[in-house]
């Protein structure tokens, strides 16, 4: 919880939760605990993968992988107020279908090398700028991405970034976020 306040401290505009490894319980106890803590900044908090636990701690959305369900399911279980975004990773197709089935936003990636995800596919940003002139609703770009790569991202048609080690595993997690949040979004 410490490092998220000091992201959240920094300027982190959205928060997601995503523990794969943990058990129900655990999962649902951190889950609250980051509840509480986002409410405390008036900051969105997105589930990853688990609309159940979503529900139960009145998450701002769900975010879906690949094969985490679908928009219509989380809709119904989560009510029309709650976000839900789908990773389309570097399929177009996949985010035009996220789209028609009601999705807030879609996320793409990994633009750059990650260590969260070392296999994952590759987008690159001329995705984005097809992306950008074809979706309405935001794109999230995701993978490997750092307050120097980023910026090429925004400039792409990227509405926001999703960033775990650029933060997480920097010395000083507040300047970390403070160095993302001031990148241009507009």
């Amino acid at each position: 919880m410490r490092k998220v306040r000091l992201a959240l401290q920094g300027g982190a505009r959205v928060l997601q939760y995503r523990n794969k490894i943990a058990d129900g319980a655990l999962r649902l106890k951190q889950a609250g605990a980051l509840r509480d803590l986002t409410r405390e900044f008036a900051v969105p908090l997105i589930i990853n993968d688990d609309a159940i636990l979503a529900l139960q701690v009145d998450a701002d959305g769900l975010h879906l992988g690949g094969t985490d369900g679908n928009v219509a399911e989380a809709r119904e279980l989560l009510g029309s107020d709650k976000l839900v975004g789908v990773s389309c990773y570097n399929r177009l197709v996949q985010a035009h279908e996220a789209v028609r089935h009601g999705a807030d936003y879609v996320a793409f990636g990994s633009f750059f090398p990650s260590f969260v995800k070392p296999g994952a596919v590759v987008a690159t940003p001329d995705l984005l700028h097809q992306a950008r002139r074809e979706i309405s609703i935001p794109l999230v770009a995701i993978g490997g991405i750092t307050p120097q790569n980023g910026a090429q991202l925004l400039e792409a048609g990227a509405d926001a970034l999703a960033v775990i080690s650029a933060i997480f595993s920097a010395p000083d997690i507040k300047l970390a976020a403070q160095h993302f949040s001031v990148l241009d979004y507009s």
